[in-house]
């Protein structure tokens, strides 16, 4: 992507794990490294629906709508004597073809088309996905702040999700990274009570042992206008795609 990309999140819900940081480890491509929270590493699933993607300029009348997910890492580094945060994203999903067709091109990282199953009714959401590569389930209701191992606030949560840095996404080049910034004039973000998750990636125990990944919280951001910023490519070591991990069907 070589240009600003405009939209709205109608919805973006941020499902997180606390995941040993060794195990997390395991997962990375040089030269990355857990991002920890209270000793933790912390993993999840974004699933996002926008609306009125375009290039940034361009009217609002002119721009997509779709349903997309990501598995998620969050990751640090050292580049030039500074340590790096970022969100390394092995595996995107999109229930649009266009951005399936243009997913490493147009659009950051390669795209998994997948078939999204939505239910929002009140203060209660179901949002789901399966494809070759992976399968979630996730049931959720605003709620106050449940606590988390993870972080001692609510704000503490949000602040590190504020300040992830970039997401740095998986292409067609097996050692070179997309990346692009998530700018929002306005960051704001709802707690979320999960009352089931499924995943077929973290669920899985050859991947993660037992124990070694537990469901921690979620957050939840509605309608907020956003512009994604590409931001020069990452160099990585060989990338640990999920597809090339395989699942657990």
């Amino acid at each position: 992507m070589s240009f600003d990309v405009a939209s709205t999140v109608e919805r973006r819900l941020l499902v997180n794990y606390r995941v040993d940081p060794e195990v997390a480890a395991r997962l990375l491509p040089a030269p990355f490294r857990p991002r920890l929270a209270n000793g933790y590493a912390v993993a999840g699933i974004c699933l996002i629906r926008l609306r009125s993607v375009r290039p940034r300029g361009l009217p609002a009348a002119v721009g997509l709508r779709a349903e997309n997910a990501a598995h998620r890492i969050a990751v640090e580094w050292d580049d030039a004597g500074a340590t790096r945060r970022g969100v390394y994203i092995p595996a995107r999903h999109t229930a649009s073809r266009l951005v399936a067709t243009l997913g490493g091109r147009v659009f950051p990282g390669l795209h998994s088309r997948s078939r999204f199953t939505v239910t929002e009714s009140g203060d209660r959401l179901a949002v789901g996905f399966e494809d070759d590569a992976a399968r979630v389930d996730v049931r959720a209701r605003l709620a106050p702040w449940p606590g988390s191992a993870l972080w001692g606030s609510f704000d503490a949560a949000s602040r590190f999700f504020e300040t992830g840095g970039p997401g740095l996404s998986v292409t067609r080049e097996a050692n070179r990274l997309d990346a692009v910034h998530l700018h929002c004039d306005r960051w704001r973000v709802e707690p979320v009570a999960l009352e089931r998750v499924t995943s077929s990636f973290y669920d899985d125990e050859r991947r993660f042992p037992p124990g070694s990944v537990v469901l921690d919280t979620a957050l939840l951001m509605r309608d907020v206008p956003v512009v994604w910023q590409p931001l020069p490519a990452v160099e990585s070591g060989p990338n640990c795609r999920l597809q090339q991990l395989g699942s657990s069907r």
